[in-house]
């Protein structure tokens, strides 16, 4: 590749793991080389990210447990607090994302977060959440099994998932049956109840302790010699999860599963998926599975099909428009994504959210404006201003460029054309024109 198309590979590249950016930004990304970008992002490291270091997590503290007869103003206040918290965690989270250095990390978090969904509404902890979440950050972009031994283990999750005391008779099928069936192969035919009722008995054992974290007791494990998808022993949680990921089926799963998230909105083609399959088969490395879907030339080639979530759509474009929230206005953000239906840290179910066309519907549209033009109140448009509106060009491209949008269609132009002498509302119909809406 090379001029034209660097700049049209890292477009996509950027806006698909990582938000989105200016397109200075993505100049700087076509000139490096997206290859070189996309390895460069999987190693660096938050810790040292000042922009991770400006947004640390809220302060936390465990809300006292109701008495054995709470009075209704004892349960109101603990409601209060208890959605207090989930209010500053979420309002945390949003800043952090569009402040990093590292979006890649915190896209491939938040991807996470829908692969291993988990309610704060129900989970009623957010301690356990924001743990959930560091550790989600911090495994995210090494290997699948690390992070689904990590999950299974996750005290958030286990709540989420009814598994909060996996003792020798409380064996809990429901987890066997959603590492199976979401996490790890798909529904299908490949596994049968004696796997679910198997792979129950080897994940007991596991507690919930002092401070919130699992703990393992031997004592509450019920052994025995079990058979797991063809696997047979006396069998842990580690021996469960691995006879998961090692199946036939595992790998086409997974990979779907995160080409849903960073490919498109339509099935991933047959030969992205064998030579996706093939990369990250070996080693189940996240890092080689994202590199094989993003640059996988066939996936380059695609048109734009990726419909853009609202935390994605949000967020990108508060980075494209250089925009970052103080605590208000991470408030009003995250008021925005819980109106467009994908508020972080509050999914609809176990399986995360939907994506594709569920995004683009016409009641979201007016909130969508709404919000598009509340950031663009919120940027810095002086460039814009200063060009001539009586140009029917000059505003457009620069907001075109300052987007990173691809080429635009005669239709999107013209309409935006039309209100090119209000930068904010130019900028508006920009965030919410089609090519800003699908990558």
């Amino acid at each position: 590749m090379g001029g034209d198309d660097d700049r049209r590979a890292a477009t996509r590249l950027v806006r698909r793991v990582a938000f989105g950016a200016s397109g200075d930004v993505v100049d700087a990304v076509a000139r490096r080389g997206p290859a070189r970008w996309l390895t460069d992002a999987l190693g660096a490291d938050p810790a040292t990210d000042p922009g991770s270091l400006a947004t640390p997590p809220p302060s936390l503290p465990p809300v006292p447990l109701p008495s054995a007869h709470p009075s209704q103003d004892e349960r109101r206040a603990r409601n209060a607090a208890v959605r207090d918290q989930r209010e500053a965690l979420g309002r945390w989270w949003v800043r952090r994302m569009v402040t990093t250095g590292i979006p890649l990390a915190e896209r491939v978090t938040f991807a996470w977060h829908h692969l291993f969904a988990t309610d704060l509404r129900v989970v009623r902890d957010a301690g356990a959440v924001l743990r959930q979440n560091e550790t989600q950050r911090r495994l995210g972009r090494g290997t699948v099994t690390a992070m689904t031994g990590a999950m299974l283990r996750d005290t958030a999750l286990l709540s989420y998932l009814d598994g909060t005391a996996r003792t020798a008779g409380t064996r809990n099928e429901n987890l066997a049956r959603e590492l199976f069936e979401i996490f790890t192969l798909g529904r299908g035919t490949a596994y049968g109840e004696p796997d679910v009722h198997d792979a129950s008995l080897a994940l007991t054992g596991w507690r919930i302790g002092d401070g919130g974290v699992a703990t393992y007791d031997p004592a509450w494990h019920e052994g025995g010699r079990l058979t797991v998808l063809g696997r047979t022993g006396r069998l842990g949680l580690d021996d469960v999860v691995d006879a998961a990921l090692a199946h036939p089926t595992s790998a086409p799963h997974v990979v779907s599963r995160w080409w849903d998230l960073v490919g498109a909105s339509t099935p991933v083609p047959a030969g992205v998926l064998r030579r996706a399959v093939a990369a990250y088969a070996p080693r189940r490395e996240v890092g080689a599975l994202l590199t094989a879907l993003v640059l996988d030339p066939e996936t380059v080639a695609l048109p734009p099909s990726l419909v853009r979530g609202p935390v994605d759509w949000l967020v990108g474009s508060a980075r494209s428009l250089g925009v970052r929230f103080d605590d208000e206005a991470a408030g009003t953000a995250l008021g925005a994504l819980r109106a467009l239906g994908q508020e972080p840290f509050a999914p609809p179910n176990v399986a995360g959210w939907p994506g594709g066309a569920a995004w683009l519907s016409t009641a979201a549209a007016h909130t969508r404006l709404g919000a598009a033009t509340w950031l663009a109140g919120l940027a810095d448009l002086d460039d814009v201003a200063a060009l001539d509106a009586a140009s029917p060009t000059s505003r457009v491209e620069a907001v075109a460029h300052r987007l990173a949008l691809p080429t635009l269609s005669d239709r999107t132009v013209v309409g935006l054309r039309s209100v090119r002498r209000d930068p904010v509302a130019l900028v508006a119909a920009a965030l919410v024109c089609p090519e800003n809406l699908v990558v």
